[in-house]
């Protein structure tokens, strides 16, 4: 990807300053595609690419502790084949499941304006489309609860909270989690049992029977 259509993101993604612990690295610094397996059944929907986390790797949620958090509920419910993702040769693959964001740069502050997003929208709708064997999409966060009910034209809004479900009209499940955020993990507001329940219960309602 070599988009460019917003200038903010663009400076940013670019510009931003390297950590000390990274400054021997070169960054990535451009849209970030999404990652998985083609044939995922589980979409997994974040809300942008950390600056020194995927903006630095150039995988999704690769490189930063939300990732670590990701991943490692991911492994325990069997669709990631190690519990870290550290750089984007480190040997990691997912099963069933696919990962991404509503937005592909990583934002000042980890905010994305409106426009921003609705720049974005058009990329998530083609993945969308690619993946066609998605049956359960995980919203992680507020932000991509609204992406994806922006997407899908959905009125009113569906109500955002932990383990929320909510049927997407095309055969699909919204399953909504609180972002693996530092400012939820710490704070305690997510916990890794209540992670691995969103999981648990995507991979439950991406096994069973097709309704007719």
């Amino acid at each position: 990807m070599s988009c460019r259509r917003c200038p903010r993101l663009v400076e940013w993604r670019e510009q931003v300053p390297p950590r000390a612990a990274f400054r021997a690295e070169r960054y990535w610094r451009r849209p970030v595609p999404g990652f998985g397996d083609p044939g995922a059944t589980v979409l997994v929907v974040g809300l942008a690419p950390a600056a020194h986390g995927a903006n630095r790797t150039g995988r999704m949620f690769t490189g930063d502790r939300s990732g670590d958090w990701l991943y490692r509920a991911m492994w325990r419910a069997g669709f990631a084949n190690r519990p870290e993702s550290r750089a984007a040769d480190d040997g990691l693959e997912l099963t069933g499941a696919w990962v991404t964001a509503s937005v592909r740069c990583a934002p000042p502050a980890n905010k994305p304006a409106p426009a921003e997003r609705a720049e974005c929208l058009g990329y998530l709708r083609e993945e969308m489309a690619l993946l066609g064997q998605v049956r359960v999409v995980v919203a992680l966060g507020r932000l991509a609860c609204d992406t994806l009910s922006a997407l899908y034209g959905l009125t009113p809004r569906p109500r955002f909270a932990h383990l929320a479900e909510h049927d997407l009209g095309d055969g699909r499940v919204l399953v909504c989690s609180y972002h693996p955020s530092q400012q939820n993990t710490f704070t305690g507001k997510l916990t890794e049992p209540m992670l691995d329940a969103v999981f648990e219960r995507a991979r439950e309602l991406s096994a069973a029977p097709r309704a007719g």
